[in-house]
């Protein structure tokens, strides 16, 4: 076996690009492990508990990229190198309209000249998103920042520019998005339907579409705000313009406002803006044991006058069993974990979310350290998997809890590789399964792939963390 690590200065690939890759390179025969990816302190440990010398690479930084490839022999590595470049090459170009056809805009005033758009989607390096969602801004352009590690100061000064022009700014940080029945970033299958959610919140809003679309209720508007956008400092800017404009529509029949913890007097000021609504809403301002997106579900249902039905179940051929020690939740949505932290606290005690806590701790593998240089956690499982693998066999861990996040834009199957590691678990192994039938993943088949595995699934998020603190409880002397 034979390790070759290298940098190469100053060729910046985007992190999807980079996981696609590292994937093209391992596949090649002979190769044991590779990593291809921007040299970040974060991808630097990977590099390192992966047992890759990183003498060569100790002048990389960020902007750098690393290949590193563990082959069987000199041909192989030869041969993996040879994948690596062929698929940083990329695509070649089309020639697709003709000699005299014009080249596509490089700008986003250039853009927004050419087209009838009023909405410009920026995913570029949380370094760079600020210049290109002000450019945006001020070419009359709402913005949804999909870039997450954008300083807390340049979000506000993008949503006071937002204010005066009468534009909305969904984000930074901003996953989901649904406009007019369109997704827009990580969005499930849902049909259009009487439902405007707005709020701080990823995942927790893709939970709330799924968990409608369960009863048979449909989605007209999600706009995700950016998970800061309740804080002190942000003020709840975006949440109030997007309940504004909800209350608006009249196709909008019911509103749900989502979010994660939120600074109190922001909730305040939230919940005042809601009293002046027209338009019935529901609050899901998570942070309290009863206050779950499956009550803000119920909530909706019954504005609605839609009878409410059990969410699905798929419970493993031999039931769980429960296992004494330490809760562990791995997950790729905050908003699911802060909602699953804040049930097993009430029943457990403390939950920490530092990943090498001792006791019961969760961690948002979703959250801006792990995702610097690297794909989200619902596109590249990776760094999740190492951390899932030695934890179902950690004599420590009692029970394990984590998310499955399905729709457009995610994984396009995350239980081919979550299921070996759920089958080798010594401990029950409980999942939030976020998804809908006509996701392109299949719900269907990824659930029973879990179940068939050993696992025990659960649509609602809320359920699944009844369920893991309820066996680690049972587990007690």
């Amino acid at each position: 076996m034979i390790d070759r690590v290298e940098f190469l200065h100053g060729r910046y690939f985007d992190s999807v690009r980079l996981m696609q890759v590292t994937r093209d390179v391992t596949a090649v025969a002979g190769v044991d492990a590779s990593l291809v990816a921007m040299a970040t302190d974060l991808n630097l440990r990977l590099l390192d508990e992966m047992g890759f010398d990183q003498s060569s690479v100790t002048a990389a930084g960020p902007d750098d990229l690393i290949i590193a490839i563990r082959a069987t022999g000199t041909l192989e590595a030869d041969a993996a190198r040879a994948a690596a470049e062929r698929g940083l090459a990329g695509p070649g170009v089309s020639t697709a309209g003709g000699l005299f056809a014009p080249p596509p805009p490089h700008t986003v005033v250039a853009a927004a000249q050419a087209s009838a758009a009023n909405l410009a989607l920026i995913s570029v390096p949380g370094a760079n998103a600020y210049l290109e969602a002000m450019e945006a801004l001020r070419a009359g352009l709402h913005v949804m920042v999909f870039s997450d590690n954008v300083g807390i100061e340049h979000e506000v000064q993008l949503k006071r520019e937002a204010a005066a022009r009468g534009l909305l700014v969904m984000g930074p940080d901003c996953g989901t998005a649904i406009v007019n029945g369109v997704g827009l970033g990580f969005a499930n299958a849902v049909d259009l339907g009487p439902v405007g959610i707005c709020g701080a919140s990823g995942t927790g809003i893709q939970q709330l579409c799924c968990l409608l679309d369960a009863a048979g209720v449909g989605v007209r508007h999600a706009l995700g705000t950016g998970s800061r956008d309740l804080s002190a400092e942000v003020g709840g800017s975006s949440t109030l313009r997007a309940l504004a404009a909800l209350d608006a529509d009249p196709a909008v029949e019911v509103i749900v406002v989502v979010s994660k913890p939120p600074d109190p007097d922001v909730a305040l000021e939230v919940r005042q803006a809601v009293a002046a609504c027209d338009t019935p809403v529901v609050v899901a301002l998570l942070g309290a044991a009863d206050v779950t997106l499956e009550t803000a579900r119920t909530g909706v249902l019954t504005v609605l006058g839609v009878p409410a039905v059990e969410m699905p179940v798929w419970s493993p051929d031999v039931p769980l069993r429960p296992h004494a020690g330490s809760l562990r939740g791995f997950f790729s949505g905050g908003t699911l974990r802060d909602e699953a932290r804040v049930i097993a606290s009430a029943v457990l005690g403390p939950v920490a979310v530092d990943p090498t806590a001792d006791g019961h701790r969760m961690v948002d593998y979703g959250a801006d350290e792990f995702t610097i240089g690297r794909a989200h956690p619902m596109i590249d499982q990776s760094l999740r998997l190492n951390a899932l693998s030695s934890a179902v066999t950690d004599s420590a861990t009692g029970t394990v809890l984590l998310d499955v996040v399905l729709g457009y834009g995610a994984h396009p199957d995350p239980v081919a590789e979550l299921a070996p590691v759920v089958t080798a678990a010594r401990t029950p192994v409980v999942v939030s399964l976020c998804g809908t039938r006509r996701d392109p993943q299949g719900r269907e088949r990824q659930a029973e792939a879990l179940r068939a595995a050993g696992a025990e699934v659960y649509l609602s998020n809320a359920a699944a963390a009844h369920r893991a603190a309820a066996l680690i409880r049972e587990a007690a002397p």
